[in-house]
Order: C-alpha cells, then sequence, then structure tokens
C-alpha cells in the first residue's frame, strides 16, 4: 500500500484506520511512524537490500565485502532515531565485529538479530569443484539482515527500547580455527542485561517459505509469534509443528536463561552452496516475516 499523509483528510484517515483494525489478515498491517504517515513493511525494499548485500561479495570473515558490509549498513539506517555501535573483541581468537542499532539508551526488552557474514567455503554444494569457494549468502545471512534494516525504517518510534543486532561470525563451524556462533557467543559474553525477549531471523527469504517451530526454542515466545503469523494469514508458511534443532545464533541466549527463538527455514536446498544467490530470495517471503515480526514487536507495547 502506499503512504499516506496523516493530515490530508481526516475522514478518510479515520476509515483507513477502520479497514485496519477490522481486517487483521491484510497482507500489510499499517501504523503511524514517527513522521505521522501510514507506512508498512516493504518486501520489495528489503530485497533490494539482499541483492545490494551480495553486490559487494561474499562477507567472509577478514575479507574486503566484511568491511564494506559495515559501512553500507551504517548508511542504511537513520541516525536520527537509532544509535549505531560496533561491538569489537576476540572470541575464541577470532577478531569479532558485531553492529547494534538502538532506537533507546536504555537497555533493550527486545533484541531483534541476524548474522551477516557469509560461510567460507560452499561445502554443501552437489559439485565439489565448488566446495573451496565462498557461498554468496543471499539467503542465509542477507535475508536477516534485509528485514532488520527494514524493521528499523517502519518501527513506530514510541516502540519498546529495541536493539538490532547483526552478529557477525555464525557462519564458519567445521573449518579449521572456527566454531560456530562466535558473534554471538561474543555478544552474551558482553551483555550486561536481560532482554525479556530475543528473536533471530536466519535464512527467511527463501522462494518457498516454509517456517517450523525450531525445537530449543522458548515456548511461549515461539507460540505469540505464530499466533501473530496465524492472525496475518501466514498460518502455511509459520507451519505449526517442530522439525528441526539448530545450532543457531538463539542458543547463547537460551543458555543464560534469556528467552530466545530461532525463526529459520532449514529446508532450503542452497544451504552453503554456491547456488545461495539473490535470485533464490523472494519479496513475499520477507514481507511475510516482516510483517510479523513488525505486528509482534507493535502488540508488546
Amino acid at each position: 500500500m502506499g503512504k499516506f499523509q496523516y493530515s490530508y483528510n481526516f475522514a478518510i484517515t479515520i476509515i483507513i484506520i477502520t479497514i485496519v483494525v477490522i481486517s487483521n489478515k491484510l497482507t500489510v498491517p499499517l501504523f503511524y511512524s514517527s513522521s505521522n504517515e501510514l507506512i508498512s513493511f516493504n518486501g520489495s525494499r528489503a530485497l533490494d537490500y539482499v541483492i545490494e548485500q551480495v553486490n559487494m561479495g561474499s562477507r567472509t570473515p577478514g575479507s574486503i565485502p566484511h568491511s564494506i558490509f559495515s559501512t553500507w549498513v551504517n548508511s542504511k539506517i537513520n541516525h536520527s532515531m537509532w544509535k549505531i555501535e560496533h561491538q569489537n573483541g576476540y572470541y575464541q581468537g577470532q577478531y569479532i565485529t558485531n553492529i547494534i542499532a538502538k532506537n533507546t539508551n536504555q537497555p533493550p526488552k527486545i533484541i531483534i538479530a541476524a548474522h551477516y557474514d557469509s560461510r567460507m567455503r560452499s561445502d554443501n554444494d552437489p559439485n565439489i569443484i565448488l566446495h573451496s569457494t565462498p557461498v554468496p549468502g543471499a539467503n542465509d545471512g542477507a535475508s536477516g539482515v534485509a528485514i532488520l534494516i527494514e524493521l528499523a525504517r517502519t518501527l513506530p518510534v514510541n516502540s519498546q527500547p529495541i536493539w538490532l543486532v547483526f552478529f557477525d561470525a555464525e557462519d564458519n563451524g567445521n573449518i579449521p580455527g572456527w566454531e560456530w556462533i562466535l558473534g554471538s557467543r561474543y555478544f552474551v559474553s558482553q551483555l550486561e542485561t536481560t532482554p525479556d525477549a530475543v528473536i533471530i531471523l536466519d535464512m527467511i527469504g527463501d522462494n518457498n517459505l516454509n517456517i517450523y517451530r525450531e525445537r530449543n526454542s522458548n515456548i511461549e515466545l515461539t507460540n505469540q509469534i505464530w499466533d501473530v503469523a496465524q492472525s496475518l494469514g501466514y498460518e502455511s508458511n509459520f507451519i505449526n509443528d517442530l522439525k528441526y534443532s539448530i545450532l543457531d545464533d538463539h542458543i547463547p541466549f537460551i543458555n543464560a536463561g534469556i528467552p530466545a527463538i530461532d525463526i529459520i527455514d532449514f529446508d532450503y536446498p542452497f544451504w552453503h552452496t554456491a547456488g545461495d544467490t539473490s535470485d533464490k530470495v523472494s519479496a513475499e517471503s520477507l514481507k511475510i516475516v516482516g510483517t510479523t515480526i513488525l505486528r509482534w514487536i507493535i502488540q508488546q507495547k
């Protein structure tokens, strides 16, 4: 839907708001932003963010595209509403750069996070010749990042204290000298507060979106997200069955006693292959996940 100026016509605005309230299954729910405009989560804009990341090259730790990403993400987030911080340090012998966007100086009630690094090896590719090439990371990495950036644009100014966290060094386990989820492990080791909820977004842009409940995730928080998705008409995408137990960035939070969930479509045939490219990612899938998270956050007031 387009943007409607709040001041154009009060009567028309009331009608629009009434429609939104009556129909909680609109594809794109609306709300007031800080500029008094009605804004929706834009899946096409999020897809553009995916393409821009992939066009940098694989964001493998220590690479030039990895460094470019840091500057790029800073340019995409409105600094009048969000304060950007870099968390740098060593963890298990690897240098980590997590990037944190904060909408307030208060401790976060909610953390929404995704990893931005790419895997160094396409070791799940059916073509063994490609195993030594880095993964492009369109769905596995860039899709979650894209949703975070679009959330930064669309979240209401009066939202709860929120941190959007871009984790480094998630995706290079089973490679000599590396372990999985190093960025989130380092982040939790430095965390001095206890948020109410942590949501990890990983591989959620697949053209054929099938998100199952993840077995390690907090049940109450999972129920809340799945209930919101169902209310929006997305029950065929957020499938109400348990399927996988995933070692992902939610695990360090769970181990620290913090409610956390992993929203992931692990039935992605191009996982850790050279085929994880932008054409495998759907604007519609990004919109479905982004809209669900946006609606859930608004309900937390």
